[in-house]
């Protein structure tokens, strides 16, 4: 299949990777010249701009940083398809996190088109990314996911059909990071009572791994960067406002995340002093 990646930073340089590597013909595209010369590096051919990716590929991935810009994207590849003869214009995939009614909106503007649109955002970040072992949410009609299968299997361990409504995907995304945050203060917390009581805490998160309180974001806690968690808490509460529900527990963790980092996590772990909330948490 001839798969046009636009948006190849980090993430998307892998994936695209990933999809030139299982045999697919890939091109790239991106504004950043020195994304451009990293793919370059790795034997990822630039393509000539966003028109000729549009018209050549047949299907289109999206890994760009905001819902803007997707917007923007979208509508370059709708313009440059418009001036084409193409039977069977090139599908798009959107895998980057943004809103639902962002991806409600380009979905119907890409069925007025007759272009297939999925929303497919990704989870396990960098690291999956570099492993190709992402999980894929992926919203849109079922023959569209079928159709970009293909791609999507490139750099993933598995493709989760949420649901056929444009928007499906950005939505189980978004209930995927409200429990991500939510176990990262869970964990500080957890840990941080543990160490203040004169546990070790990696000692205590080791066990923790073996007990049912285990969760992914534990294991893999030390690597995670603490990005987004504004843009995704930002999200889910407003969601949730819109169907008047309350979420008196994600209120709390939106608050709470905001005071932590990578090295809150390291020195909790491994320093020799570590706090929480400006309390010292060592004698």
């Amino acid at each position: 299949m001839r798969c046009g990646f636009i948006g190849v930073g980090e993430m998307g340089r892998h994936m695209a990777g990933h999809v030139q590597n299982a045999g697919h013909e890939v091109r790239v595209h991106d504004l950043d010249a020195a994304a451009l010369k990293a793919c370059r590096a790795e034997g990822l051919a630039p393509a000539a701009g966003l028109a000729e990716l549009a018209t050549w590929a047949e299907a289109l991935v999206i890994m760009v940083a905001t819902d803007d810009q997707t917007r923007a994207v979208v509508a370059d590849i709708l313009g440059a398809l418009g001036g084409s003869d193409s039977a069977q214009p090139p599908a798009i995939l959107v895998t980057a996190t943004n809103h639902p009614d962002t991806m409600r909106e380009l979905a119907a503007a890409c069925a007025e088109a007759g272009v297939d649109f999925v929303d497919a955002p990704v989870c396990y970040g960098r690291e999956g990314a570099r492993n190709g072992d992402l999980v894929s949410l992926a919203g849109g009609p079922a023959r569209a996911v079928a159709r970009l299968s293909p791609v999507m299997l490139s750099y993933s361990r598995s493709i989760e059909h949420i649901g056929e409504a444009p928007g499906s995907g950005q939505i189980a995304k978004t209930c995927n990071n409200m429990m991500h945050w939510a176990a990262c203060v869970a964990n500080y917390e957890v840990l941080s009572l543990a160490r203040s009581l004169g546990l070790d805490a990696q000692r205590m998160r080791e066990t923790l791994l073996k007990c049912p309180a285990r969760n992914t974001t534990l294991e893999r806690w030390d690597t995670t960067r603490f990005t987004w968690h504004e843009k995704d808490m930002d999200l889910a509460l407003e969601l949730a406002q819109s169907r008047g529900l309350p979420l008196p527990l994600f209120g709390a963790v939106d608050q709470l995340v905001k005071h932590l980092g990578p090295q809150d996590v390291a020195d909790l772990l491994r320093g020799e002093r570590a706090a929480y909330l400006g309390k010292p948490l060592d004698p």
